[in-house]
């Protein structure tokens, strides 16, 4: 899940009041005065000994001061507060009895307080939503059920353990929210768009046109598999539009050669955002260089040595990215992962069941399974007679390629004007791009198939219409996973995580430990972004602080620095990836038509697998002065030997 601007994204409960100071016999006050109008926003969950923050903001407060304390009178923080401009108080806490808060403001208007109050429970609390949900999902499979648990429970604790309102919070305060996000309904848009394509294509027999194209080269699973893999290399500019892409587009194909759809959804989740976070021209590459840049600069700050802070502050955060690339361990292994499991043709768990069954006979799903899409929708045949073009797929989707990457680049331009390509990119708007490339996607689909006069207008508006449809549930679902990263949002979730898992450890332990914190904050809250927001600006002081960075200002060292930044990039990647509440996870299964726990279930052990690794390997062992060869060396045999002595052969079709 990538949330960009806001996160974690304060969830606050707003409390306005015009406070009024009490009439009194002070010799100075002569008369009852009214002080200043105050806006405080807090927490929703207040979580025992976790910090959390209050937003303050007055409008008519000359020379105004606000104090912070506890209900037990001790003073938590104070400070001044102009007008008319929000002050943020960071870094609160409190434990036992503390609540409620009192915000006191004291202006020339007179004197304001405010009493600040929340449901409190222990931090391990914020954990239980997105687990329990999880669980239930694995065990039971009711996805839908599962995830809309998980965010009742959620509403039962901001709602102070109340059955009722937390029902009604579920509704309110996190599921119609996550569909009025603008980037959360950019991305809906997007899918609704392509699937609609999608639609239109199939209809005018485009689908069946590229499946007869493709038949003398794609003539074995294996060669499906490797078709399907190396374009999920080539759409490298967008995760989004890489997973939606292939997986519509090389749907029919691997059903054909019974590819299970499990397969399918972990070939385009495998070469999703892996392969965006390594290339250097993607959406990702401004966001994760303005988060490289704010923890150097944080680092800058605080550290005491005058050189290794010059050097710090002056870093190229571009550059230091770079450097990271070659520390990406479990992207980098993944996808050398993915090769090996369609050159092998060998499987383990889940996953082989699932190859068996596909191979054998038995169906490209698990009978009884709850698609994502419905493929079975009536309306996408094409009509008795329609030429099978194979063009008539290929261009709309090579239209939404190119105007996505034309979109990124005049974006990015018009908004940082003349750059480098990566600067470029990493500028520009990725939700406007993909909008407007499935959009002219879907009118250059239409257009087709009306021009060679294989649909009437009205019959390519119907296909149109029965794409969208198809992908109901997959909507469904990925508004709940929105929804449930909300609730961790609100529940503090990745803070209570990352202060359970800091702590005063070896310099040399920092990129491992970084690597498993982010995977465990990433996996239970569904969101990358998110995770390499709370992260990076702590992680790089941490190391710095410890040591990690001796040698930077000479340009001799500084290597435990780097792979500490990409130990969270990578670890944030890996909890996403096998998340269930995840949105990549998600339309994944959505664009391979695969119900959802299943993908999830088999691409869990091939994930795992090379998460290992790489910690092993690649965190500790670099970390320890293995060279970076060296570690890709055994980390690939070690793979190597997994597949040997774990997979077995897919067995010939029946």
């Amino acid at each position: 899940m990538r949330i960009r601007s806001d996160v974690p994204r304060r969830a606050g409960l707003a409390l306005t009041a015009l406070a009024f100071a009490a009439l009194g016999s002070s010799p100075s006050v002569g008369l009852a005065q009214e002080g200043p109008e105050v806006t405080v926003d807090g927490p929703a969950v207040i979580l025992t000994n976790i910090p959390f923050s209050l937003t303050l903001r007055t409008e008519d407060g000359e020379n105004a001061r606000y104090r912070v304390r506890s209900a037990d009178g001790r003073e938590l923080a104070a400070g001044p507060l102009p007008i008319r401009a929000e002050t943020r108080v960071d870094g609160l806490r409190v434990a036992g009895d503390g609540l409620p808060l009192t915000v006191e403001v004291v202006a020339d208007q007179g004197t304001a307080s405010e009493s600040v109050d929340a449901p409190r429970f222990p931090g391990w609390i914020s954990l239980l939503p997105p687990l329990i949900a999880i669980a239930l999902a694995l065990i039971f499979r009711h996805v839908v059920v599962s995830l809309f648990f998980g965010i009742w429970l959620g509403g039962f604790f901001i709602e102070g353990l109340n059955p009722l309102y937390g029902l009604w919070r579920s509704i309110d305060t996190f599921i119609v929210p996550s569909l009025a996000d603008p980037d959360n309904a950019s991305i809906l848009m997007f899918s609704a768009l392509l699937s609609a394509m999608v639609g239109v294509i199939s209809r005018s027999g485009g689908t069946r046109g590229i499946v007869e194209a493709v038949r003398p080269l794609a003539t074995t699973p294996r060669r499906a598999q490797l078709a399907t893999f190396f374009a999920g290399i080539g759409i490298f500019f967008d995760d989004y539009a890489n997973t939606l892409i292939v997986g519509n587009t090389f749907r029919p194909i691997t059903d054909r050669l019974k590819v299970s759809r499990e397969k399918l959804a972990y070939l385009v989740d495998s070469t999703a955002a892996p392969v965006v976070t390594i290339v250097f021209v993607s959406t990702w590459v401004g966001f994760e260089i303005s988060l490289i840049r704010d923890g150097l600069r944080i680092a800058a700050e605080q550290t005491a040595d005058p050189a290794l802070a010059g050097a710090l502050a002056a870093a190229s955060p571009f550059t230091v990215f770079l450097s990271s690339i070659p520390f990406l361990f479990y992207p980098i292994l993944a996808l050398f992962m993915v090769a090996l499991v369609i050159v092998t043709q060998r499987d383990f768990g889940p996953m082989h069941a699932a190859e068996t069954r596909a191979r054998t006979g038995g169906g490209v799903f698990r009978p009884g399974s709850q698609l994502m899409v419905n493929t079975e929708e009536t309306g996408l045949d094409a009509p008795e007679g329609a030429p099978l073009r194979w063009y008539n797929a290929a261009i709309p989707v090579l239209t939404v390629v190119l105007v996505v990457l034309l979109g990124l680049y005049f974006n990015g331009r018009n908004e940082i004007g003349p750059a480098s390509l990566w600067d470029t990119f990493g500028a520009a708007d990725p939700f406007k791009a993909i909008l407007w490339g499935s959009l002219s996607g879907c009118i250059v689909a239409i257009v087709l198939a009306t021009s060679q006069r294989i649909l009437s207008l009205k019959e390519a508006l119907d296909g149109w219409l029965s794409g969208i449809r198809a992908m109901t549930m997959g909507f469904v679902i990925l508004t709940l996973a929105w929804s449930l990263g909300e609730v961790t949002n609100q529940l503090a979730t990745a803070q209570y995580l990352t202060q359970v898992l800091e702590g005063s450890l070896a310099p040399e332990l920092v990129p491992v430990l970084t690597f498993a914190t982010a995977a465990v904050v990433s996996f239970c809250t569904g969101t990358s972004w998110a995770t390499m927001t709370i992260l990076l600006p702590l992680v790089v002081p941490l190391i710095v602080a410890l040591g990690g960075a001796a040698g930077f200002e000479t340009g001799e060292g500084g290597a435990l620095l780097v792979s500490s930044i990409s130990s969270v990039l990578a670890g944030s990647i890996f909890g996403d990836h096998c998340s269930p509440i995840s949105d990549t996870t998600v339309l994944s299964s959505m664009a391979s038509a695969c119900d959802h726990m299943d993908h999830v279930r088999t691409q869990l052990p091939y994930a795992l697998i090379v998460a290992v690794v790489a910690m092993l390997f690649g965190h500790v062992g670099t970390s320890y002065g293995l060279p970076t060869w060296a570690a890709y060396i055994l980390g690939i045999a070690i793979l190597l030997a997994a597949m040997r002595f774990l997979g077995r052969p897919v067995p010939a079709r029946a």
